[in-house]
């Protein structure tokens, strides 16, 4: 037997003995007697995982994590996703520094993309994000919710659910749960955080500032106001670039091009190069802008609660939040096709601009009817991108170029969500009543883009002239077609896809035992796009072996429809690539236009896309808790997740016959395609362990000790076959030298691009007026994979937080602290790039941009 067989039977193993033993243990429970009612109040109190009433984490039949609102401070991290990953093992910040899609920084959980995890407020479902994932460590090109748009000051408490809940919440609820419960809490409070990096280029300082208001209105109701305003500046850490020809002869021409071309003589020529030369040793070698983007945001929520009878509450809360982000690209060297000497003598970095408002509202009513507890809410999202640029040139319109576009390619994403859950107690004889949830959802998605200028995607072709360029090194050669470090849209890009969503779901839970917990839910889906109509299960158990001591586990099934962005999201951008040069023997960046098309249009079909299937999901876990003593608790729980037809993107695609097949329908100008596939099917294992030790130490204050560790890995044990569509009449691949349909590279993104494990050790003391905390985080090795082979190795790293405080009056604080204390960072593993000196760090699992310092005043009345 296999080890996959063997940990699947394994595991339905403990799944069965926790529904059989315990009938054997029944006379031992009597006699041994059960948890004491005030030990199973104690721990934190949640509402994640189980529906009826709420119970404490040590009760929760499920692994749940409960992060509060001081621990997120704590991390000194200015945006949420990084200050979650610093707390939790299972978690990885996704740290993308490389042009538009840097905006975005999803978390990774269980070594799974961000759309594995469901994102809830309050209970509710927050709506997407309008702009896909395309980073090194994500290219699936979903658009998972961007969680950095909640304002940290709302914040009371996260609870993250670590086992698959799809058929409790959601199909796409397969790797977890991250419930974000909003503050209720009266008075006025605020903080104000400034900082800086320790070694960055560009503007290393950011500052932050929250406020947070809160009343009581009616009689026992509420309200609550917050609000966070940030900004950080641009800042970028790449090495110097070893490639220093940036006036010189370009690496693909040669000195009798020049002069056949030019007009000028072969002395002339030479007499350029020297010169050039002399002047390549006066350039900085500051090759790449690209790292942490300029923002300023924004974010601003209401939590609203007030009792309209004795048996009837209405509720209302929101958000609303704008970001303004400026990228950083690559550097366009002045002898490059992507220059001109009248615009740039010296060259230019292209921006990427964004601005970005976001808003989502709740109400909702919920009491007591007929003896069942109901909640009837309506919620409805939207995410809107406009993407522009305030320097960026379009060499194909000639040296007349705009260096500056307003619009150049818009997103939109909208979701109204309307649900009704029922829930009730009853006596059926049982240790404890029958809990009963019932609830139905209906769902509207719509995702749509929008086309920019006519002016950035028009037909255009330019041939450098004498005078264009100092030196005259391409007169002749086509100039780059596209607005540069830019997504283009056009109208033939533009999407408008929707669907509706109708869900219906069960969900039980009985006692046979005080010590012994069954649940069981079953949900059923359907998408009126076509995506399918799956039906989720789910059984999980726990059992109370003895106040101290308790298993549980899980088994489940999952669905994932395809993201409407992974459907219907075309786009056309102007990249940096990397290509070998055959004369010099080295490989360059050189300006290309690359392609995104979808399934089903004509050229995504001659290409070999099909359709996009649903995901499906298989889903184990098994765990324990042990409590041995009030102050300690700890707690074991694998899992296991297995995905079929993973959607993925290829690799580029590029050749003779590619580009012949992109001519065919217009598109001579593009030197690339990619399209989204079912690529994959998936196996991940893994387990978390979590120890968590108070103590009050009397004279010498209170102590709190967390030791939090995570092991994942993920294997691929099947991968899409190469279509036939990129095989000519004599079987010979289309696909030129370096293109691969689905390589090592893409497996390697599922496989080894994530740490397979990760370390969290934190240390919180306080006493009187000081507090003081501690976090060491230990990240395991990873490897990135490149499509050629030559795969990089990244070592394992322990990043350092400390922070300081001092309640120095009544309603004051002062704290001072740092992440990444000793300003640790990848390691510069492989040859990186000689152009940029960007890639030395590869896609790091935390922030590289290495040691950050802050100071923070926190006032509350």
């Amino acid at each position: 037997m296999n080890n996959e067989n063997y940990f699947l039977c394994s595991t339905a193993i403990a799944i069965v003995l926790l529904t059989t033993v315990p009938l054997f243990a029944q006379t031992a429970a009597a006699t041994e007697g059960v948890a004491a009612e005030a030990a199973n109040d104690a721990g934190a109190i949640i509402v994640t995982g189980v529906r009826g009433a709420p119970r404490t984490v040590a009760e929760s039949p499920a692994p749940i994590d409960v992060v509060s609102a001081e621990k997120l401070q704590a991390t000194g991290s200015a945006e949420f996703g990084e200050a979650l990953s610093k707390l939790l093992p299972s978690l990885n910040f996704g740290a993308t520094h490389a042009g538009v899609f840097s905006i975005g920084r999803p978390v990774t959980n269980r070594g799974l993309a961000p759309a594995y995890t469901l994102v809830l407020v309050n209970g509710k479902r927050r709506h997407n994000g309008a702009f896909l994932n395309n980073s090194t460590a994500d290219t699936s090109g979903a658009n998972p919710v961007d969680i950095d748009l909640i304002p940290t000051s709302a914040i009371n408490r996260i609870e993250v659910l670590k086992d698959s809940a799809a058929a409790q919440y959601g199909t796409d609820a397969i790797a977890g749960v991250i419930n974000i419960q909003l503050a209720e809490k009266e008075g006025l409070s605020g903080d104000f955080t400034y900082g800086t990096l320790y070694n960055a280029n560009g503007k290393p300082d950011s500052w932050k500032g929250t406020i947070r208001y809160g009343t009581k209105i009616g009689d026992g109701g509420f309200l609550t106001l917050s609000g966070d305003i940030r900004k950080r500046g641009g800042a970028w850490w790449n090495l110097p670039a070893t490639d220093t020809n940036i006036y010189g002869l370009p690496a693909n021409r040669t000195v009798d091009q020049v002069v056949a071309t030019s007009g000028l003589t072969r002395d002339q020529v030479l007499a350029n190069v020297a010169q050039a030369n002399a002047r390549n040793a006066q350039w900085s070698r500051d090759g790449a802008h690209n790292g942490d983007p300029q923002i300023k945001a924004f974010n601003l929520s209401y939590n609203a609660e007030l009792p309209v009878t004795e048996n009837v509450t209405l509720y209302s809360f929101g958000t609303y939040g704008e970001r303004d982000a400026q990228i950083g690209n690559n550097f366009r060297r002045p002898n490059s096709t992507a220059n001109f000497t009248a615009l740039f003598p010296d060259g230019y970095y292209p921006l990427n601009n964004i601005d970005e408002n976001d808003f989502q509202f709740v109400g909702g009513l919920r009491g007591v009817l007929w003896g069942w507890d109901y909640d009837v809410s309506s919620s409805f999202g939207r995410n809107y991108s406009h993407q522009y640029s305030k320097l960026s040139v379009r060499p194909s319109l000639g040296a007349n170029s705009p260096t500056s576009w307003p619009n150049l390619a818009n997103f939109e994403f909208r979701q109204w969500t309307h649900n009704v859950e029922l829930h009730r107690e009853v006596e059926i004889g049982l240790a404890k009543p029958l809990q009963i949830s019932v609830g139905g959802e209906y769902r509207l998605d719509r995702f749509r883009t929008f086309a920019g200028d006519p002016l950035a995607y028009q037909p255009a072709t330019y041939r450098f002239q004498p005078g264009d360029q100092q030196y005259d090194w391409n007169v002749g050669v086509t100039a780059s077609p596209v607005v540069q470090g830019a997504i283009v849209l056009s109208p033939a890009d533009e999407a408008d896809i929707g669907r509706k969503v109708y869900a219906g779901y069960v969900d039980l839970g009985i006692y046979p035992l005080d010590a012994w917990y069954i649940g069981a839910a079953v949900r059923a889906e359907h998408y009126s796009d076509g995506s399918g109509s799956p039906v989720g299960l789910k059984l999980n158990s726990r059992y109370e072996i003895s106040p101290a001591f308790a298993i549980r586990g899980t088994v489940g099934t999952g669905f994932r429809a395809p993201s409407l962005t992974q459907i219907g999201y075309a786009q056309t951008d102007g990249r940096t690539s990397s290509f070998f040069n055959m004369q010099t023997g080295q490989t360059e960046l050189r300006p290309t236009v690359a392609k995104l098309v979808t399934a089903d249009s004509a050229v995504g079909q001659l290409l070999g896309a099909k359709p996009l299937k649903a995901e499906k999901t298989w889903n184990a876990g098994l765990g324990f808790v042990f409590a041995p003593a009030p102050a300690l608790s700890v707690t074991l729980d694998g899992y296991y997740i297995r995905i079929k037809n993973r959607i993925e993107r290829t690799g580029r695609l590029f050749g003779t016959g590619i580009s012949a097949i992109l001519a065919a329908y217009g598109l001579s100008d593009i030197e690339q395609a990619e399209y989204f596939i079912n690529a994959a099917d998936t196996t991940t294992k893994g387990f978390d362990l979590v120890a968590d030790y108070s103590k009050n130490l009397g004279d010498l204050g209170k102590l709190g000790l967390t030791f939090a560790f995570n092991y994942s890995k993920t294997k691929v044990t099947d991968v899409v076959a190469t279509p036939s569509q990129l095989f000519g009449p004599t079987g010979a691949s289309l696909l030129g030298a370096g293109s691969v349909f689905f390589g090592g590279d893409k497996i390697g993104e599922l496989e080894v691009l994530q740490p397979h494990t990760k370390l969290v050790s934190t240390l919180n003391w306080s006493k009187g007026i000081f507090g003081f905390s501690l976090t060491a985080t230990r990240y395991g090795k990873y490897t990135q994979r490149t499509a050629a082979g030559d795969d990089r190795h990244f070592g394992a790293k322990i990043i350092t937080d400390a922070s300081i405080s001092a309640k120095v009056t009544q309603f004051a604080t002062l704290s001072a602290g740092a992440t990444n204390l000793f300003d640790v960072r990848p390691e510069t593993n492989g040859p990186g790039n000689p152009q940029t000196g960007q890639g030395y760090y590869g896609p790091s699992p935390f922030n590289p941009a290495g040691g950050y310092y802050y100071g923070r005043i926190a006032l509350a009345f």
